[in-house]
C-alpha cells in the first residue's frame, strides 16, 4: 500500500462506532478499558461492534479473536489496513467530526448527542439529512438530542428547542444562536455539568390563555430533566400528576370491579366511589373476553396444569406442548400462513422480530404513526431507520429509491390499523413498492385481527392480499381475549425467529390456561361470524352519529373512532365532562400522540346496543358544547 492510514483517525472512527453501539460518552472509552470487565460490553454487543468496524473500514477478512480493549481493536484495524499499530492514537474526546463535517462546536455537540441517542456512527449522520425521512429521528428522539446538545453547549434548562430545524446542521445553528455562539465559530462548548444538588420540582410553565392557575406543561417536559439524583424527575412529575388528578383531568389506571362489557363498574380512586359507566375504552372488539366457552377453557386447563409453567419455551422445553403447538397451528391456519411463533406479548413480538431480522447495516422503513413497540424494535435492532410521512406512498418510494444499490436488507413495518387514529395502512401500495424495490413487509395487525376482513383475519384479508405480505404480527390481548403476541409467515423465517428473537428465547411462555382460552377464542370467531357483522353495524352507526354532530374523526376505517381536539387541556376537560355523564373512553395526550394532537379515543365493540350508541353520541355532543370543543355539523 502506498498510502498508510492515519492510526489516530482510525482510533477516532473506532471510538465513534463503539460509542454508537453502547451509548457511552466517549470520555468513558479509555484505550485500555476492558470491553467486558470495565465497559460492560458483552459478546453480543462486541460482535455488533466488530461487524460495524469491518463494514466501516472495508475489511474483507476477519479480525483476530480475543480482542479485549479499544487499543487492541485499533491496532487490529491498523494492521488490516497496513498502518503502523499504536501510532498516533487519539485521546478520547479529541479530534471531532471528520473534516467534511466540520461546523464548529454547536455542530460537534449536536452530532455527538445524535450518535448517542440514535446509535448511529458518525459517518452515518449526514448533517444535511432530513431528521425523519433520512435519519429516522422522531420527535421523541429529537427532544433527547436537543437536551443533550444544549447541556454540552451550556444552554440553561428550558431555553432550548429544535426551533423548527429539520436537519442536524439546522439544529446546530438554532442551538448555537441560543448559546451565544453561532454554529461554525471557534468558541468551545462547555462540557456537561451536573445540575444543582437536590433542586425542587420544576416550576410550572407560563400559563396559556392568561390563566395563571393553569400548568401548561405536558408529560414531555419530564423526559429530559437532568439532575444528579436519578429520581428527581420522578418527584417533579409526581407533583404535576397529583395536580392533574385533583382537577379530575388525569383519570388513568382506575380499577374495574366488573367484567369489561358494554358497561363496567369502575372505582374512582380520587373520590373513593364506584360508578357504573358506559364502556367505550375496551379493545374487546368481539366480546370474547366474557364468552362462556373462552372462560371455561381457561379455567379447565388451569386446574389441570396450574397457573404457569415457569420457564422459557426454547430453553426449558415446551411445557404443555400440545396446547402451545396447537395454538400456533391454529393461529397459522386462521391467518392462512404456513407457520406461527407465539411471544409473551404483542410488544415483545415487535421487539423480537424486528431486532432479530434487521441488523446495523440493514434499513427499517416505518410509518410516522406506527406503534411505540415498532419504534423500540427499530432502536433495538440498531438498523438504519427511515420514517415516511403517514400513509404517504410517494414519500415511502422516495426513501426506497435512496436505498437502491446498497446491497443490504430492507424491511417495511407498518400498523394495519393505526391505534390512535383508526385509519388503515395503504397495504396494496406498500406491497407493490416492496416488490419493486426488493423489500420485505411486516404488518402489525394488533387492532385489525378480528376486525378487518370477512373472517376477521386482518389487513391482508381486507385488501385481498393473503400470501403477499411477508410477516403478519398480532397481539392476543385485544380481540383474541388473552395475552401474548404472535408472528405468522414462511416456516424458515419463523424458525429463525425462534432462535434469534431474544424476547422469545429468554422469556417465559404464556400459561397453558391462556393458550387454551385463545384456542377457544379462535373457535368462536370461526363459528360465530355474526359477531363481526354486529361489530361493523355498530361502527357505522356511531361513526355516522358523531360525524353528523360535527366531530373530526380523521380518516377512521376501523373500530377505533378518534375525536380530534388538538389542545391538550381542552381534550382533558372534555374527557372529564364525558366521565361526569357516565361514559368512559380514553383521553389520549403525549406520549400517546404528539403534543398538539390530543384526542378522545373511542373503541366500539359488538356488545354495544343501538341505545348505547345513541346515548354515547349525545354525551359526546353535550360534553363538547360544555367545554368549547368546536363542532362542524355537515
Amino acid at each position: 500500500m502506498t498510502d498508510r492510514p492515519d492510526t489516530g483517525a482510525i482510533h477516532r472512527q473506532v471510538l465513534d462506532i463503539v460509542a454508537a453501539r453502547t451509548l457511552y460518552d466517549e470520555t468513558h472509552l479509555l484505550p485500555d478499558s476492558h470491553f467486558e470487565g470495565e465497559l460492560g460490553i458483552d459478546s453480543i454487543v462486541l460482535e455488533s461492534i466488530l461487524s460495524s468496524v469491518k463494514e466501516h473500514f472495508g475489511i474483507v477478512g476477519g479480525l483476530p479473536p480475543g480482542l479485549s480493549t479499544i487499543r487492541e481493536l485499533v491496532d487490529a484495524v491498523a494492521h488490516a489496513l497496513g498502518a503502523a499499530p499504536g501510532a498516533g492514537a487519539a485521546a478520547p474526546g479529541a479530534a471531532g467530526a471528520p473534516a467534511e463535517e466540520a461546523g464548529g462546536p454547536a455542530l460537534d455537540a449536536v452530532l455527538a448527542a445524535a450518535m448517542r441517542q440514535t446509535q448511529y456512527q458518525r459517518h452515518q449522520l449526514d448533517p444535511d439529512a432530513d431528521f425523519e425521512g433520512e435519519l429516522g429521528i422522531d420527535s421523541v428522539v429529537l427532544a433527547s438530542v436537543v437536551a443533550e446538545a444544549a447541556q454540552a453547549l451550556g444552554i440553561p434548562d428550558g431555553r432550548a428547542d429544535a426551533g423548527g430545524a429539520t436537519t442536524l446542521r439546522g439544529l446546530a445553528a438554532v442551538l448555537g444562536a441560543v448559546a451565544g455562539t453561532e454554529a461554525g465559530t471557534t468558541a468551545e462548548p462547555r462540557p456537561p455539568e451536573p445540575a444543582a444538588a437536590a433542586p425542587g420540582p420544576a416550576a410550572p410553565a407560563p400559563a396559556a390563555g392568561g390563566d395563571p392557575g393553569w400548568d401548561s406543561r405536558s408529560m414531555k417536559d419530564f423526559v429530559e430533566q437532568r439532575d444528579p439524583d436519578l429520581f428527581a424527575k420522578a418527584r417533579s412529575f409526581a407533583v404535576y400528576r397529583r395536580r392533574r388528578e385533583e382537577e379530575q383531568l388525569y383519570w388513568y389506571g382506575m380499577p374495574m370491579h366488573s367484567r369489561s362489557e358494554n358497561r363496567a363498574l369502575i372505582h374512582d380512586e380520587l373520590t373513593g366511589q364506584k360508578r357504573d359507566f358506559l364502556m367505550f375504552a375496551s379493545n374487546n372488539y368481539l366480546g370474547l373476553a366474557t364468552h362462556p366457552k373462552v372462560i371455561e377453557a381457561v379455567c379447565d386447563v388451569t386446574r389441570i396444569y396450574g397457573s404457569t409453567h415457569t420457564g422459557s419455551r426454547i430453553i426449558g422445553g415446551t411445557n404443555h406442548h400440545h396446547l402451545h403447538k396447537e395454538l400456533e397451528r391454529r393461529l397459522a391456519a386462521f391467518k392462512q400462513r404456513p407457520a406461527c411463533i407465539v411471544y409473551p406479548g404483542g410488544y415483545s413480538a415487535n421487539l423480537g422480530a424486528i431486532s432479530a431480522l434487521v441488523r446495523s447495516y440493514d434499513t427499517l422503513l416505518v410509518d410516522k404513526l406506527n406503534h411505540m413497540s415498532i419504534v423500540d424494535g427499530g432502536r433495538l435492532s440498531g438498523g438504519n431507520r427511515r420514517i415516511y410521512q403517514h400513509n404517504d406512498m410517494a414519500d415511502l418510494e422516495r426513501l426506497l429509491q435512496r436505498e437502491e444499490g446498497r446491497g443490504t436488507g430492507k424491511l417495511i413495518v407498518v400498523d394495519g390499523v393505526f391505534s390512535m387514529h383508526g385509519d388503515i395502512c395503504d397495504l396494496p401500495e406498500i406491497v407493490r413498492l416492496a416488490q419493486r424495490y426488493g423489500a420485505r413487509v411486516l404488518v402489525d395487525d394488533a387492532h385489525a385481527t378480528g376486525v378487518l376482513g370477512a373472517r376477521g383475519t386482518g389487513t391482508a384479508e381486507h385488501f385481498g392480499l393473503k400470501g403477499q405480505v411477508d410477516l403478519e404480527l398480532g397481539t392476543m390481548s385485544k380481540t383474541l381475549a388473552g395475552m401474548g403476541g404472535f408472528v405468522v409467515g414462511d416456516e424458515e423465517v419463523i424458525d429463525y425467529l425462534r432462535f434469534y428473537s431474544n424476547s422469545y428465547v429468554f422469556a417465559a411462555n404464556i400459561p397453558a390456561g391462556v393458550a387454551a382460552g385463545l384456542i377457544a377464542s379462535i373457535d368462536v370467531i370461526e363459528s360465530e361470524p355474526e359477531r363481526i357483522e354486529r361489530l361493523w353495524a355498530n361502527i357505522r352507526m356511531l361513526r355516522d352519529l358523531l360525524r353528523g354532530a360535527g366531530f373530526d374523526l380523521e380518516h377512521t376505517e376501523s373500530a377505533i373512532l378518534p375525536i380530534v381536539v388538538g389542545d391538550e387541556r381542552l381534550a382533558m376537560e372534555m374527557g372529564r365532562a364525558v366521565r361526569a355523564r357516565g361514559l368512559f373512553c380514553q383521553t389520549v395526550v403525549f406520549p400517546g400522540v404528539a403534543v398538539g394532537d390530543a384526542r378522545l379515543r373511542i373503541s366500539v365493540t359488538c356488545e354495544h346496543t343501538p341505545e348505547d350508541l345513541e346515548t354515547a353520541a349525545g354525551i359526546f355532543t353535550e360534553a363538547a358544547r360544555e367545554t368549547g370543543v368546536p363542532l362542524d355539523p355537515a
